[in-house]
């Protein structure tokens, strides 16, 4: 028997080893699974965000051009009365340049019956010009609600593309369609790049859009009869064959995303599933990412569980072992005999108490049960009554006579029975069911509620000769008030809960809403950024070429165009604090050289409006990004002298602590304190300003956010009739931490024929023809010999070894071309690397960086003449050096 009980224990040690260790590593392994997944899960999720924002600036570029041109009179003297050739002809030509200026697929005016009146693509084999369009959706929801939306394959071009329609009316009446096609092919040649599976599908779950041709026009679900007609109907996807995903969800992630197996179209291994609705046009993106990395994490994890149970389990075994071999040497057989000895003798001394208690004990209406608060019922071995108190008659309203000492038990069980007492069922069998349990002896304890509502917890006792005990406590006061504090709990739980969703739904309404703000403003502020910057050229041409009261008034046209600048520039810059797009460099440097550079320049301004600026010097260094810091002083001195009528505004600073305030004090009107928490909004300013001289209510709106981006604290004291104190705190930084200064090489002065850009061949290369057209007349004014001013297709027509710039000027965003891609594709064919200056309206600080690190120029539109002139000169100096 020792033999076997010793193997048993080996053996269930073992099997304890074994199933630990199989459980360790399928924990572990599930755990850094699911962790590893919820990692790529969440960054599969922001790029998809990311893409669907390319999508939405895309079709939002061209959202409002159906509605300006519905405005057009031209189009609409055409639905009013039937054009003739030579009317229907100027119709043509001009949405065909309003198409060329949008760079949309086409745009077409359709009449009320439904047929194409007019089209930019008028001169190409698949012309829209007198086709009936009645049956497509975005006419008939133009028609019915003034406009309309609509993807599917142009059945004249046989070109998918998204339709945006505008009804144009009339007295109220509608009396056509004007319909503007956005083709979205080169997203998809944007979304090759990725190496996951990138798919978007309409309302029907249909698939148009993807970056593997193998999954577009492939059904997520099954489509049902209606919405077959009505696809068919408005023949949205023509004569494309709708083929079935066939897809195996194997798990639902917490976010929303699923693990996926792909049959058809085939891939192998799981695949992470993540979604993005677009509700603004009822569509749906998809992501496919390869899930291969995060199951190498949970196998790593699980051989480290495993190894991590058998290194504890072997460690617990040699504990074990060591205490057993250490309780063999402190044993003894004689401590053994002893302690033997004394529990024998504790248990023949608790049986005689037991005894002693029950022969002492009284029979029938016990008085020394009458204190306790529980109604009490004594029986014997035989189940007949012994003792009770009087609360047991009590809680039971027994009748007189009933209860008596030697009455059998099941007399009072049935007697309760007949009253209800012992619950529902066959009263026999609910009797001999109390009565086993009373004869079995076990210790019992229930609640029962009676019908009056009465809540009792029974508890039963078995006594040590056979007997026993049962008390009844009235528990209904305790039953109520829990009752009564679980509602309340849960209405509170209840009202907690709606009030957030109500908090959260609000929250996510206000992130949207202040997401497509900035994404619209970023994106306007983009496409005006390229007509200003033609028209401040064009209007540098035009200054020196006139004199007199005609120059002054161009110069006039030309600050207009600069004070459209400054607000276009602050727009950009709250959109880009505003989405975290800006990237800041902070580093320690003195700040005596920024404070005389702005008392020099204000200076100035101050002296024309008979004011004096006064500024005092420091010794400080200070942390902080210096151009936004820069910005910040910008916009509290503007502010000071536009708001001072007369006196003097001083710039210094002070020591707090570890932090410097530098401050701007002024003697204007002063600041209500009602105000003072609403002019750092966007376009609030106050009414006390120099007329000619008041601004968009931009500055202190940048200010307060370049603050919060850098963590430097804004302040605002203001005293009314006396003038207020703006202020920003930097923190104090270490001369030794200044970084050394980098060179600037040395720029030659032109002058005259001296000049580099005289004679110098110029290329400029940018997809708008009003600005081609105004930079080839600006350089030519400087004397430069302007090669091409054309779009990229041309320059690659053209480009050759034998006609290298000396000098390029290059747009960056041009349709489908970037411009470093561009100008890589250029020195391929020229063999050489010409100086570039990029040119461009966007504001990416990475841009920037790239132009620096190949020694590129860089200038943001709209661009200022004379920085352009000096920059070309700059680097056809270096590059000739």
């Amino acid at each position: 028997m020792y033999w076997l009980g010793r193997h048993r224990t080996l053996l269930l040690t073992l099997l304890l080893m074994i199933g630990g260790t199989v459980l360790c590593a399928a924990a572990a392994g599930h755990y850094a699974w699911r962790r590893a997944l919820a990692t790529e899960s969440a960054q599969v999720q922001r790029q998809l965000e990311l893409y669907g924002q390319g999508l939405q600036q895309r079709i939002d570029r061209f959202g409002t051009l159906p509605q300006v041109l519905a405005l057009d009179p031209d189009l609409r003297r055409a639905l009013l009365q039937v054009p003739d050739a030579a009317a229907r002809q100027r119709l043509n030509l001009k949405l065909q340049r309003a198409n060329q200026v949008t760079r949309a697929s086409t745009l077409t005016l359709v009449g009320h019956d439904g047929v194409a009146v007019a089209a930019s693509n008028w001169d190409q084999p698949s012309s829209n010009v007198g086709e009936d369009y009645s049956y497509r959706p975005y006419y008939r929801q133009a028609l019915a609600t003034g406009r309309g939306r609509f993807y599917g394959i142009g059945m004249t071009t046989g070109v998918p593309g998204y339709f945006l329609s505008q009804a144009i009316e009339e007295d109220g009446r509608r009396m056509g369609v004007v319909v503007i096609k956005i083709e979205l092919s080169a997203l998809e040649q944007e979304w090759l790049s990725s190496p996951d599976v990138v798919l978007a599908s309409d309302e029907h779950d249909v698939v148009f859009l993807a970056n593997r041709d193998a999954w577009r026009y492939r059904l997520l679900r099954p489509l049902g009869p209606g919405e077959r007609r009505e696809m068919l109907e408005a023949r949205q996807y023509a004569d494309r064959s709708l083929q079935p995903l066939r897809v195996r969800t194997e798990d639902v992630l917490e976010n929303g995303g699923r693990m996926v197996r792909l049959l058809d179209p085939l891939l192998a291994g799981p695949m992470l599933w993540q979604s993005l609705a677009l509700p603004e046009e009822h569509w749906n993106l998809h992501l496919l990412h390869d899930a291969g990395a995060a199951t190498s994490a949970g196998r790593s994890a699980a051989i480290g569980g495993g190894a991590a149970w058998l290194a504890l389990g072997f460690l617990v075994l040699f504990v074990q072992q060591r205490r057993r071999l250490d309780a063999h040497r402190q044993r003894s057989r004689r401590e053994l005999e002893s302690v033997l000895a004394q529990h024998a003798e504790e248990l023949r001394t608790a049986q005689d108490g037991v005894l002693q208690a029950a022969q002492q004990a009284d029979s029938g209406l016990s008085r020394s049960l009458a204190h306790l608060p529980q109604g009490v019922v004594v029986i014997d071995n035989t189940q007949k009554l012994v003792a009770w108190n009087a609360r047991y008659l009590e809680l039971f309203k027994f009748p007189p006579g009933l209860i008596r000492e030697g009455r059998p038990i099941e007399e009072i069980f049935r007697y309760n029975a007949r009253r209800g007492l012992l619950g529902p069922g066959p009263i026999d069998e609910a009797i001999e069911r109390r009565l086993n349990h009373l004869r079995s002896g076990r210790p019992h304890m229930r609640e029962s509620e009676k019908d009056d509502g009465t809540v009792l917890e029974i508890r039963g006792n078995p006594l040590p000769d056979g007997g026993f005990v049962t008390s009844y406590a009235d528990i209904t006061a305790y039953k109520n008030t829990a009752r009564e504090l679980r509602s309340l709990a849960d209405a509170l739980e209840h009202r907690v809960a709606e009030r957030t969703r109500d908090l959260d739904e609000a929250r996510r309404e206000a992130e949207r809403a202040n997401r497509y703000k900035s994404r619209f403003v970023a994106s306007a502020v983009h496409d005006l950024l390229q007509p200003l910057n033609a028209a401040r050229m064009f209007v540098s041409v035009l200054r020196g070429k006139l004199a007199g009261d005609a120059r002054a008034l161009s110069e006039h046209v030309d600050a207009a165009l600069a004070a459209q600048d400054a607000i276009l520039t602050s727009l950009l810059d709250i959109s880009r604090l505003e989405s975290g797009a800006l990237q800041t460099q902070v580093q320690a440097f003195a700040l005596s050289p920024l404070l005389e550079t702005l008392a020099r320049e204000f200076g100035i301004a101050a002296d024309s409006r008979g004011l004096q600026l006064r500024w005092v010097d420091t010794r400080a260094v200070v942390v902080s990004d210096e151009a936004l810091l820069r910005r910040i002083l910008q916009n509290f001195l503007s502010n000071a002298l536009r708001y001072t009528p007369r006196g003097r505004v001083l710039l210094g600073c002070r020591r707090v602590g570890d932090q410097l305030r530098i401050e701007v004090h002024d003697q204007g009107p002063g600041i209500p304190e009602s105000l003072q928490g609403e002019i750092f909004e966007e376009f609030r300013r106050l009414d006390d300003g120099v007329e000619q001289e008041r601004g968009a209510g931009l500055g202190l709106a940048i200010v307060e956010r370049i603050g919060r981006l850098l963590g430097h604290g804004i302040h605002l004291h203001s005293t009314l009739g006396r003038g207020s104190v703006f202020a920003v705190s930097v923190p104090l930084g270490d001369a030794a931490a200044i970084p050394a200064p980098t060179p600037v090489p040395a720029v030659a002065a032109d002058a005259g024929d001296d000049s580099p850009l005289r004679h110098c061949r110029v290329w400029s290369i940018d997809d708008d023809p009003r600005v081609c057209a105004a930079t080839r007349a600006l350089l030519e004014r400087w004397g430069c010999a302007v090669e091409l001013a054309d779009g990229p297709q041309a320059a690659l027509e053209i480009a050759s070894a034998l006609n290298v710039p000396q000098l390029l000027l290059l747009d960056v965003r041009m349709g489908q071309w970037h411009g470093p891609d561009l100008y890589d594709h250029l020195c391929d064919l020229w063999q050489a690397r010409p100086p570039v200056i990029l040119v461009t309206a966007e504001r990416d600080d990475a841009l920037k960086a790239q132009a620096a690190e190949n020694g590129w120029g860089f200038l943001s539109k709209p661009v200022r003449p004379p920085a352009l002139r000096a920059l070309m000169t700059q680097l056809l100096v270096r590059h000739r050096a």
